[in-house]
C-alpha cells in the first residue's frame, strides 16, 4: 500500500489558474502570500505581474498618508477604515536615513509611487507599499542657461508642475512649466534617463499660465490642471499628453454653477471636482464618467458641508473626510444617492488630533518598480539621504 502523500496548492491548480487568483488578490496581502513559496514569490515579484495587477486588480487598494508635521505621519487603508476592529493606522517613516529635512514637499503621486522634493535640487520617489525608494539628484543648470535668471527654485517658481508615466516609452517624468520674463518655458525630467527635456516646442500660444492651478493630476497618459478661480473656468481642463507632448483642454460642465473655487480629484479611475454650497450647506460632485466625453459630466450631491471626497469604495460609495473645523477630522462614507451610510470613530489608542491640521495625500497602492530598478526587484528599502 503506498503511503499517502500530501498535495501541495501546485498540485491541485494549474499555474495559469494560480496567477488568475492572485491577480484578483488586494496588493496589501500579496507581501505575506509570497512567503507561500519560492514560486509564488518569484510569480508576485515578476514585474508584469505588478503590471497587470495595477490593471486588473478588481479591489485597488487605497491608501492616504497623513503627514502630520515632518517628524509625524500615519498611513491609512480607507477601504478599512470601515472595518471596526480591523482598522489599523500605521506610523509612516519617509525614505530618509536621517530624520526628515524640515525643507521636503509631497509633490504627488503616481501607480503607487508618491514623490518628494528635497532641497536643494532633490527628488525622491517612493512606493511606501514594497518600501522601495530612490532619490534623484538634478541641476537646473541646462535651464538656466536658456533664460535670462540666476536662480530657479522647484516648486516656488514653477506655474504648473505634474508628474505621470508615459507607457510609450516606459518613463516616468517631472513635468515643469515656468516664467522668465516674458518667457514661456517648459521642461520634463526623465527618471529613467535623470535627465532634462526641453519641451518648449510644445507650448502653445498666449498661454496664460497664471491661469491654473500648479499641481496637476496624472489619469490615462495624460497630466490634468483646473483653472486657478472661477472667473477663468471658462477655460476648462488644461491637459498635457505625455505621449505626444502636447497640449489640448477639455470643458468643464455647462450646468456648474459654483460661488466659490472647486477642488480637482480623482475618484474611480475618473477625473472630478467638488465644491461646497455654503447656502444650501452640501457639496457639489462633478465627475467624468467617461474620459474626454463632455456628456458623461455627473452631478452628485452630498447634504454634508465640510466633505474632502478621498476615493470610491465598492465602485461607487464615496469615502471621504468629514471635517470638523473645531475638532480632528473624521472619516465618513456616502453613496451616490447623498445617503451616508457610515461614519468612522477614532480608535481609543489614536492620539485625539491624529488628523488635525496635516496635510494628506491619497494614492492607489501597487507592487511597482521604477523601469530602470526592475532587474533590482528583490532589493527593498532602499533608503536616501
Amino acid at each position: 500500500m503506498e503511503e499517502n502523500k500530501q498535495k501541495s496548492i501546485h498540485d491541485i491548480l494549474p499555474l495559469d489558474l494560480i496567477h488568475i487568483i492572485l491577480l484578483r488578490i488586494p496588493v496589501k496581502h500579496l507581501g505575506r502570500l509570497r512567503c507561500v513559496s519560492k514560486l509564488w514569490h518569484s510569480l508576485i515579484s515578476d514585474p508584469d505581474f505588478a503590471e497587470s495587477h495595477l490593471h486588473l486588480s478588481l479591489a485597488p487598494t487605497h491608501a492616504c498618508i497623513y503627514r502630520k508635521v515632518s517628524t509625524e505621519s500615519y498611513l491609512v487603508h480607507l477601504e478599512e477604515v470601515f472595518n471596526g476592529d480591523n482598522y489599523q493606522v500605521k506610523e509612516v517613516s519617509f525614505p530618509f536615513k536621517k530624520q526628515p529635512p524640515s525643507k521636503f514637499r509631497v509633490m504627488g503621486s503616481c501607480r503607487g509611487f508618491v514623490l518628494l522634493h528635497q532641497e536643494p535640487h532633490f527628488f525622491v520617489v517612493w512606493n511606501p507599499l514594497t518600501g522601495f525608494s530612490k532619490r534623484v539628484s538634478y541641476s537646473w543648470l541646462n535651464i538656466l542657461h536658456r533664460s535670462k535668471g540666476r536662480y530657479f527654485y522647484f516648486p516656488g517658481n514653477a506655474i504648473l508642475y505634474g508628474f505621470g508615466y508615459d507607457a510609450t516609452r516606459d518613463d516616468y517624468l517631472v513635468v515643469v512649466a515656468w516664467k522668465d520674463s516674458n518667457c514661456q518655458l517648459l521642461d520634463c525630467l526623465s527618471l529613467r534617463t535623470n535627465s532634462w527635456i526641453n519641451l518648449d516646442a510644445a507650448l502653445p500660444k498666449r498661454f496664460g499660465f497664471c491661469l491654473w492651478e500648479s499641481e496637476g493630476l496624472f489619469l490615462n497618459g495624460s497630466i490634468h490642471w483646473l483653472p486657478y478661480s472661477l472667473k477663468h473656468y471658462s477655460e476648462g481642463l488644461l491637459i498635457f499628453d505625455l505621449k505626444e507632448r502636447s497640449f489640448s483642454k477639455m470643458s468643464l460642465p455647462e450646468q456648474l454653477i459654483m460661488g466659490g473655487p472647486a477642488t480637482f480629484v480623482i475618484l474611480g479611475g475618473c477625473l472630478a471636482l467638488y465644491f461646497q454650497d455654503y447656502v444650501e450647506g452640501n457639496t457639489h460632485i462633478w465627475v467624468m464618467k467617461e474620459y474626454r466625453v463632455h456628456s458623461s459630466w455627473t452631478l452628485y450631491v452630498i447634504p454634508c458641508l465640510e466633505f474632502e471626497p478621498l476615493c470610491l469604495s465598492n465602485g461607487s460609495d464615496i469615502i471621504a473626510l468629514d471635517s470638523i473645523l473645531a475638532g480632528p477630522l473624521k472619516f465618513a462614507k456616502y453613496n451616490i444617492r447623498g445617503e451616508l451610510l457610515q461614519h468612522f470613530t477614532r480608535p481609543a489608542h489614536l492620539p485625539h488630533d491624529i488628523y488635525k491640521y496635516g496635510s494628506y495625500l491619497v494614492y492607489t497602492e501597487s507592487l511597482l518598480l521604477l523601469p530602470s530598478d526592475s532587474k533590482h526587484k528583490d532589493k527593498k528599502n532602499n533608503h536616501v539621504i
